[in-house]
């Protein structure tokens, strides 16, 4: 079976800090390649694989601001659609946009919906619902407009993730510095368990970065900024637990995942997929507040880490994740 995996175009493929969805696009590839697969990733030109490279874009325009986003995008995803043909299937990893090809080629195309940006991409989706096939990465993340042929986790090269059982005695908030993921949330629940936080991650929003973190900053609470793969491993498995108080419904969440595969309890707020990924009072704990998380700290010691580990490796591995997408491929051609 030939396959084009279609990755965006703003971050390298694999990204060198921040990018989940290149980062998800490379772990399949990989993944399809280790399994037999003759694979193409669609991705910048700078990108890393085993498979077949193709690629109009250098560099991402996340990297190299000075590039029109829109030309970048247009280039990539037209330079894939006008190689339809070659190929048994497309995956697309690209959100909407691909999608208004699909009428177009003959060449069937499986779209992993990695979240919605807004309800107004939704007609997009329903304009091709009937053609093309969906997959959600969370049964959280489904819209009750749209047809889905399954859901498959996001999963992960468990090997990049070191079993830590004696962690130190910090918590740490790993992503983007935005009010969504709860940065000023995660440094209160620090401060009002007395405990030391390290955050980590790409600033997304500049006047929340200023207003609600940076005065904070101090020898307890303190921001490394963003981390890649060996700084992440580093700080995910040597954490006593992640904190991830977010205030809106994840469709997945990486860190959280990436911190189990270290061994690492979370404490995330119970909304969106947080209940899929993480085992309530066995992984970690699903809270509504600031003080639910700090009672919840109290307990920390009391979660296995060595369970939230192979929990985490049987259901968010890459292997895993390859496996269950095979199995809709099959279905589809």
């Amino acid at each position: 079976m030939k396959i084009a995996v279609l990755s965006p175009v703003a971050w390298r493929t694999p990204p060198r800090h921040y990018g989940p969805w290149e980062q998800v696009a490379s772990n399949l590839t990989e993944g399809l390649v280790a399994a037999g697969m003759e694979v193409t990733l669609f991705a910048t030109g700078d990108s890393l694989t085993s498979a077949q490279l193709d690629s109009v874009v250098q560099v991402g325009y996340a990297e190299q601001q000075d590039q029109d986003a829109k030309v970048l995008e247009c280039m990539h995803i037209s330079n894939l659609m006008e190689r339809a043909e070659d190929f048994d299937l497309i995956h697309n990893h690209f959100d909407f946009l691909p999608l208004s090809y699909t009428g177009l080629i003959k060449t069937p195309v499986i779209t992993t919906i990695h979240g919605f940006s807004s309800e107004r991409i939704i007609p997009v989706y329903q304009k091709y619902n009937s053609h093309t096939h969906y997959v959600s990465i969370s049964d959280a993340n489904r819209h009750p407009l749209l047809n889905y042929l399954g859901t498959v986790y996001n999963g992960l090269d468990t090997a990049d993730f070191e079993f830590n059982a004696l962690p130190d005695d910090y918590l740490l908030f790993f992503g983007r510095i935005h009010p969504h993921k709860g940065t000023s949330e995660a440094i209160a629940i620090a401060k009002a368990s007395g405990r030391k936080l390290i955050i980590a991650g790409i600033i997304q929003d500049e006047n929340y970065f200023k207003n609600h973190v940076e005065p904070f900053l101090n020898e307890d609470i303190q921001f490394v900024g963003s981390a890649g793969p060996v700084d992440r491993n580093h700080l995910l498995g040597k954490a006593t637990a992640l904190l991830h108080p977010i205030s809106f419904d994840e469709p997945f969440g990486l860190s959280v995942a990436e911190a189990l595969l270290c061994g690492t309890p979370v404490i995330a707020f119970n909304r969106g997929s947080m209940p899929e990924l993480i085992q309530d009072k066995k992984t970690g704990y699903l809270v509504g507040t600031i003080d639910e998380a700090v009672e919840a700290l109290k307990s920390i010691k009391e979660i296995d880490r060595s369970y939230c580990r192979d929990w985490a490796n049987s259901k968010f591995s890459r292997e895993k994740m390859v496996e269950d997408y095979i199995r809709l491929y099959h279905q589809i051609v």
